[in-house]
């Protein structure tokens, strides 16, 4: 359908045509659309400053995506944590001297497995490690006393408790068993060694028991005897104190309550 016949076939419409109609433009001019041009300018500006500013800042902090993130500062490094309130909870300062660290609870945990292998709180001190080392040549000191239900040395090397200046205590309500399976066990003392049994005895139970270095004491017996036979039998004698000493034994017991070796005790 061409134009001409488009139009004969559309009905007429009745309302009068204005032969002079007005025609406003539409769209901004002057120095609105000058404005509007350099708010967008400046806004575009703003952008390449600020994309320059932050690649700026990445490449001065080092923050890369395959690199470990690095904080350096001329004095202390210092991480705060606070609450919805802006209450500090938690803190940790890197300084020269020290690294602190203030919070309810510190933890340090496995990497692998997540388990506790460190935990501080203001009750207790908790070491979750298979083993803890002490490299120093002092040992470790503790002010007060230390609980553990094992104390075991490493292997192939002995276990030594030493008090160095002071006395060492073992004591427990039932009983202190010391045990050597396949060696020896030794005391030995500069002084007095005392062995003490308020309500029991005192047992030594051994295929042989030998006391050496016991005193001799001196016996005048009225019976011939012929001085060159070597006296090698001795009877043990006990003084009333308690001491021990050895007497040439003879056909009858030669202990003396009144010894040489009982007046000298």
């Amino acid at each position: 359908m061409t134009r001409e016949q488009y139009i004969l076939a559309t009905p007429q419409n009745n309302l009068p045509r204005t032969e002079n109609a007005q025609l406003y433009p539409v769209g901004i001019y002057g120095w609105r659309k000058r404005c509007l041009y350099f708010f967008v300018l400046l806004l575009l500006v703003t952008m390449i400053v600020n994309l320059a500013m932050t690649i700026w800042i990445l490449k001065v902090m080092n923050f890369t995506v395959d690199s470990p993130l690095v904080l350096q500062s001329d004095r202390n490094v210092t991480v705060n944590a606070r609450n919805h309130r802006g209450q500090l909870t938690g803190q940790l300062t890197v300084g020269a001297d020290a690294v602190e660290a203030q919070c309810k609870r510190f933890e340090v945990r496995a990497s692998e497995d997540g388990r506790v292998l460190f935990s501080a709180d203001e009750d207790e001190i908790t070491i979750g490690a298979e083993k803890l080392k002490v490299t120093g040549t002092e040992g470790a000191v503790f002010g007060h006393s230390v609980e553990t239900p094992h104390i075991r040395a490493e292997p192939s090397q002995d276990l030594r408790l030493e008090s160095p200046t002071r006395s060492l205590i073992m004591e427990a309500p039932r009983g202190v068993q010391v045990s050597a399976a396949a060696g020896d066990f030794k005391a030995t003392c500069r002084k007095e060694l005392h062995l003490q049994s308020t309500e029991g005895e005192i047992f030594l139970n051994a295929d042989t028991i030998r006391l050496g270095n016991l005193p001799t004491g001196s016996f005048s017996s009225s019976l011939p005897s012929s001085s060159s036979s070597r006296q090698t039998v001795y009877e043990l004698c006990v003084c009333p104190n308690g001491k021990l000493y050895l007497s040439p034994a003879g056909l009858s017991s030669t202990c003396q309550a009144r010894s040489n070796i009982c007046l000298w005790s």
